[in-house]
């Protein structure tokens, strides 16, 4: 009894959500109904607006080239008017001495005849209608100023709904990944002159290759596109691959889509690791700053008289990263290595990031080291590590650094520094981040894994990690290759 109870309601309740699936279908149904009726007047709207639209165009024309005929229809009546008037004016000249001639002919006295003859002869040589023309000046022709539409009608004939545009075609040679841009180039298979814009959408992923349907971000939209490329600036390479298609759009409809394409994002990422960073620096995600107080600070939360301050408690400092789990047990820098480290290393490939120093910096530096860098071990002075430092007190000056031994670069020291590392080629460039010239190169065999280091005292530091290597700086690489060792000596000191 229980069991068909049961078997009865999951029957019932099955057919209740068919139901309520038929009752959406049908909404929807009538949605779609409402909405084709809606769309099609609108459609019929506009197109009654481009219409009127050519005809308002036609009747324009029609009447330019109407009073274009009148006027020469007037100019040519007036000019045979006026060859009319003289010619009338000849003839009744010409009458009127014709009759003298014939009245002249009834003359008998000899002297009074040959006076008259020579008289009617003088006015005859002065006779207007001896001297007039007898040609029109202008035709009676107006084919001139015809027409033909016969080209326009077959084009008018030819007018059809607008047509889907074809998918574009993604140039994926002519793409390019560098420092935090992407340029997507792309064409159209056959020339379309009713193009008005293109739409570009990319999402980040991890999977190279053809998109995945599940477990993917979505997609971010760039509309309105007029040229055929486009770039996307300002991205944060935090994935390995960019997915990116294309569309084509005219003034009605978008067309598909273009195959989507997978261009390599693949960067260096990491955070400031606050779990061994010196006391006395305030470490926040990519942002690092001097806090001469952040050491007592410490000291003041675990004792009991703390509880009896009224002032604000010290910094608080980021969670422990997962990629840093490895080093938790690292104990803090201490004493005058005011030090903190990136949370993850890398033992292979090249990679760029830049850095930031605030104009208060008294003291800092930026390289890399192994992971055996000792609590008390300050940047540049051990054979582990390798930096430029950079102090500004009395006077400005920059320096390379590496196993104790200073080499002052006698150059300006820029508001930004991107670091170059190529591990497997055994170099470490430091460059000017906006002009990307060259600020010195260690030339080496790294044996260990790498971790980013930052040495600060006083002001702050800010790291931007995630970016491509700027192609400005593979240039100055392989023309850096070229160069003879001398310029990386420090290197060669042991």
């Amino acid at each position: 009894m229980d069991g068909q109870r049961e078997t009865l309601e999951r029957i019932v309740s099955t057919l209740a959500n068919k139901n309520d699936e038929i009752h959406n279908f049908i909404d929807m149904l009538n949605h779609t109904i409402k909405n084709i009726q809606i769309n099609s007047t609108n459609a019929i709207s506009e197109l009654d607006e481009e219409f009127d639209g050519l005809y308002s165009i036609l009747d324009e024309m029609k009447g330019s080239m109407a009073n274009t005929i009148q006027q020469e229809e007037a100019r040519k009546i007036q000019a045979l008017q006026d060859q009319l008037s003289q010619c009338s004016s000849a003839l009744e000249s010409s009458e009127e001495l014709l009759e003298l001639a014939a009245e002249s002919l009834d003359i008998k006295d000899p002297v009074e005849f040959l006076k008259a003859a020579r008289q009617i002869k003088d006015r005859v040589t002065m006779a207007s209608a001896f001297r007039i023309s007898l040609k029109p000046k202008v035709s009676d022709s107006m084919t001139h100023l015809m027409v033909d539409f016969t080209l326009e009608r077959h084009m008018l004939q030819a007018v059809k709904f607008l047509p889907v545009p074809k998918a574009p075609e993604i140039d994926l040679a002519a793409c390019l990944v560098a420092d935090n841009c992407i340029t997507v180039s792309w064409r159209m298979p056959e020339e379309d002159s009713r193009i008005d814009h293109f739409i570009l959408e990319y999402r980040k992923t991890n999977f190279d290759g053809l998109p995945r349907v599940k477990d993917e971000q979505r997609w971010d939209l760039i509309d309105y596109i007029k040229a055929t490329e486009y770039t996307l600036s300002g991205l944060k390479f935090d994935t390995k691959y960019m997915n990116i298609r294309v569309q084509a759009c005219n003034k009605a409809v978008a067309g598909e889509y273009s195959d989507p394409v997978t261009l390599e994002t693949k960067a260096f990422v990491f955070s400031l690791d606050s779990t061994s960073s010196h006391l006395n620096l305030k470490v926040e995600d990519n942002y690092v700053e001097w806090d001469p107080t952040g050491g007592k600070g410490q000291e003041k939360i675990k004792g009991k008289e703390n509880k009896s301050r009224s002032g604000a408690p010290s910094p608080k400092r980021t969670s422990i990263s997962p990629r840093s789990s490895a080093r938790s047990s690292r104990d803090h820098f201490t004493g005058e290595s005011y030090t903190v480290l990136g949370d993850t290393a890398f033992e292979s490939g090249q990679h760029y990031w830049e850095v930031r120093a605030e104009k208060d910096c008294k003291s800092y530096s930026v390289g890399v080291t192994y992971k055996n860098l000792g609590k008390f071990d300050q940047l540049g002075k051990t054979n582990s590590s390798w930096c430029i430092h950079i102090t500004n007190w009395l006077q400005t000056t920059l320096s390379a650094k590496h196993n104790n031994r200073t080499k002052t670069l006698d150059l300006p020291v820029p508001d930004r520094i991107g670091v170059y590392c190529d591990f497997d080629g055994g170099l470490l460039s430091f460059y000017n981040a906006n002009s990307k010239e060259l600020l010195h190169t260690f030339r080496t065999k790294f044996t260990q894994p790498l971790l980013p280091g930052f040495m600060i005292w006083c002001g702050g530091l800010t790291v931007s990690t995630g970016l491509q290597v700027p192609s400005a700086v593979k240039t100055l690489q392989k023309s850096e290759n070229g160069l003879n060792t001398s310029t990386s000596s420090l290197n060669n000191i042991a």
